[in-house]
């Protein structure tokens, strides 16, 4: 991936780590932060597989986080001012937060074998450089520290509300793969 998806795939996989904390401490929030980052590279190197869509997102913005902060119940007034400072105002990440990224990536955490489907497709379609492997162990095969470090952020039920939006997208963009 030559164009920079970072500032949407750091802000999208603080929003699912924030919104699906893990329950233990720091370790366990660092090995569920991992497997965030991991399902949300994955899933917005396949909502935007070029340079030319990258580059798109990166002039037009993804959109934010609010209506993601709405369906989970994040948006209420305490949540207008998670800045900490008092100004009311969101936090600046928020605006950098792709809805369908998010929905992907809560779809890839939440439904296995599904991690290991959009891995092939993006190998299939020579997005995975054999030169520098990218390692997506804990979200393709986690182990048992890592299930419980993200318990939260791999629950079915809890996630349904969010990987359900876009789920359909994601499997029609793995269906060539699956």
């Amino acid at each position: 991936m030559l164009a920079d998806l970072s500032p949407l795939i750091a802000a999208t996989a603080q929003w699912l780590t924030r919104s699906y904390p893990s329950a233990g401490g720091a370790l366990e929030s660092a090995l569920a932060g991992v497997q965030a980052r991991q399902a949300v590279t994955v899933a917005a190197w396949l909502r935007y597989p070029t340079d030319m869509d990258a580059g798109l997102v990166a002039v037009a913005g993804p959109g934010g986080s609010a209506r993601l902060d709405w369906i989970t119940g994040a948006d209420g007034p305490a949540a207008d001012s998670h800045d900490g400072g008092g100004t009311g105002e969101p936090e600046p990440w928020r605006t950098w937060v792709d809805e369908v990224v998010a929905s992907w990536a809560a779809a890839l955490l939440c439904t296995p074998g599904l991690a290991a489907t959009a891995m092939a497709a993006l190998a299939a379609a020579g997005r995975l450089d054999a030169t520098a492997p990218v390692d997506f162990r804990r979200l393709v095969t986690p182990d048992e520290h890592d299930r419980r470090a993200a318990a939260l952020l791999r629950h079915p039920d809890l996630l349904a509300p969010i990987a359900d939006l876009h789920r359909a997208e994601l499997l029609d963009r793995l269906a060539p793969a699956a």
